[in-house]
């Protein structure tokens, strides 16, 4: 994760309500306008051998290739006489939405018709009137676009996407009031916010904020003859693996909470880890760590399918607050809060790195050393604990500031900024009742997060043995392309999963699955990733 070095220029003028701006969409939107449609009837009037040569429907419209077959255009012509729907205006808005990610496959609308935050609300706007039934079959008619895109199960208290939308229907006193009816309750739109013509989420948006919330018993250091506690002691100690002795407390994993859970069941265990309380020394480590991250930096080795020499992994981070625990329902947790001005896939990763650094006592400059050229793998933490808390729009904002000193409120061309300030109560109940007591009931009857912590513990391989005193990274630990590792470290994907499975079976298959990271990425496809 990080931020763009690049920035994006966007279009400042202020076009009138009913034109149609410059977005990427612009060639989509323009054919399903009432005012183009009619532009293209008289042009065909004044060249007949064009309209001798197109092919027409009875109201002497160019009928569209591929999207009806004969039979359905024959059909429609003969009840021309039908009534039909009056054409109702479009206006470029941006809609401020929050969701609970459970069950969902991500935030971006998906061609293969997977469940995804921005397909249901697309569908719930056609049905409430808010999408015209023309530009039903494709959200890319409309201009759609999102501030920032999250995977699949990930929260947000916060989001944006932009759109042109129909805001005034006959009979509808309150068009966001109406979507929200068509809409689950773990999806709710905050509001609307009418923006300029040219205004794209993701090209306007200056950076993003999140969240992410742990328990902070995965800082206390790995479990004594575990198999990364092993193979880090062998490694510091330059100790064969099988000639190791038993394990006692030393600087690399201090503390005496082992010691008491020697005899313990795993179900024992992590009761004790519940009650276990970090230390003002962790926070501190931790807060150290995290002040690495901050800057321009290569976030290369943070993400998937990205070279070194890649230019868009340089990316900023504004700033990261580590907040002081507090428990709930006996578990104390962490929350982490990231400020940035882009985001790259799988961020996660970040988080991992500041964990198991600060849980192994390792040296927060490590956390330079994956700046460089040598590629290494850190894994993800859990999906359960990443929460999206709002895009930020302030250069926008800064400028319609300036051009709306000249207007009023009811002035046709005045935008208003955009915020969720005035959303923040709602917005904070939505957080307790759908993402916060969500995870922590997750949590709580699943131990996900022990889950994860024992998988990394266990771990014999050279992947993390960049988590040592000296904060380098060895060379047994840097990966090479096309070179097969002897024993990778596999991550799984049931810590994709934000929610409780309904049955054991489907609990245990998506238990055995290992995470599909191995696949490739086509760097196309990569931008769509981020955000």
């Amino acid at each position: 994760m990080g931020l763009l070095v690049e920035s994006v220029s966007t279009p400042n003028e202020l076009t009138t309500s009913g034109t149609s701006g410059e977005s990427p969409y612009t060639r989509d939107t323009i054919s399903c306008e009432g005012e183009e449609h009619e532009i293209t009837e008289k042009a065909e009037a004044s060249h007949p051998k064009k309209e001798r040569n197109a092919k027409t429907n009875k109201s002497g419209r160019r009928g569209r290739r591929g999207t009806r077959n004969e039979a359905t255009e024959g059909e429609q012509g003969n009840s021309q006489d039908r009534p039909k729907a009056p054409r109702l205006p479009k206006r470029q808005c941006a809609l401020l939405l929050g969701f609970c990610g459970s069950g969902y496959s991500g935030m971006q609308i998906q061609p293969d018709h997977n469940r995804t935050i921005e397909g249901v609300l697309f569908q719930a706007m056609v049905r409430a009137g808010a999408v015209s039934q023309d530009n039903a079959d494709n959200p890319v008619k409309i201009g759609l676009a999102r501030a920032a895109r999250t995977d699949a199960g990930v929260h947000a208290a916060g989001n944006l996407v932009s759109l042109k939308m129909i805001t005034t229907i006959p009979g509808v006193p309150d068009i966001a009031a109406r979507i929200n009816e068509e809409l689950p309750p773990e999806i709710r739109l905050w509001g609307y916010t009418r923006v300029q013509n040219s205004f794209n989420a993701r090209l306007v948006c200056d950076s993003r904020k999140y969240t992410y919330f742990f328990p902070s018993y995965l800082l206390i250091p790995p479990k004594p003859n575990s198999g990364l506690e092993r193979t880090l002691r062998q490694y510091v100690t330059g100790t064969s693996l099988e000639s190791l002795p038993p394990r006692v407390d030393t600087a690399l994993t201090p503390g005496l909470f082992w010691e008491q859970c020697s005899s313990l069941t795993k179900a024992e265990e992590l009761i004790q880890k519940r009650a276990w309380r970090v230390g003002s020394g962790h926070i501190e480590s931790l807060r150290a760590i995290s002040r690495k991250f901050e800057g321009t930096h290569n976030f290369h080795n943070f993400t998937v399918a990205r070279d070194f020499g890649d230019r868009s992994n340089q990316r900023h981070m504004k700033k990261i607050e580590i907040a002081e625990p507090a428990v709930y329902g006996g578990t104390e947790w962490i929350s982490v809060l990231f400020h940035g001005q882009s985001f790259m896939l799988h961020q996660r990763k970040m988080m991992a790195a500041m964990v198991l650094t600060c849980r192994t006592a390792t040296p927060e400059h490590v956390i330079d050393e994956m700046y460089g050229p040598r590629v290494v793998f850190i894994p993800k933490m859990p999906s359960l604990g990443l929460l999206l808390e709002e895009p930020i729009f302030e250069s926008y904002n800064t400028r319609m500031t300036i051009i709306n000193e000249k207007l009023q409120p009811s002035d046709p061309n005045y935008r208003p900024p955009i915020s969720f300030d005035n959303y923040r109560d709602v917005i904070n109940a939505f957080k307790q009742k759908y993402i916060y007591d969500n995870m922590r009931e997750v949590e709580d009857q699943s131990g996900l997060f022990d889950s994860w912590i024992r998988g990394v513990d266990s771990y014999a391989g050279n992947d993390l043995l960049y988590l040592n005193p000296k904060g380098t990274i060895p060379p047994a630990a840097i990966i090479k392309k096309g070179v097969r590792r002897e024993n990778p470290f596999r991550e799984k994907k049931k810590f994709d999963v934000t929610s409780l499975f309904k049955d054991d079976d489907a609990a245990q298959s998506v238990d055995d699955d290992d995470d599909d990271d191995g696949v490739p990425i086509k760097k196309e496809n990569i931008v769509d990733t981020e955000g």
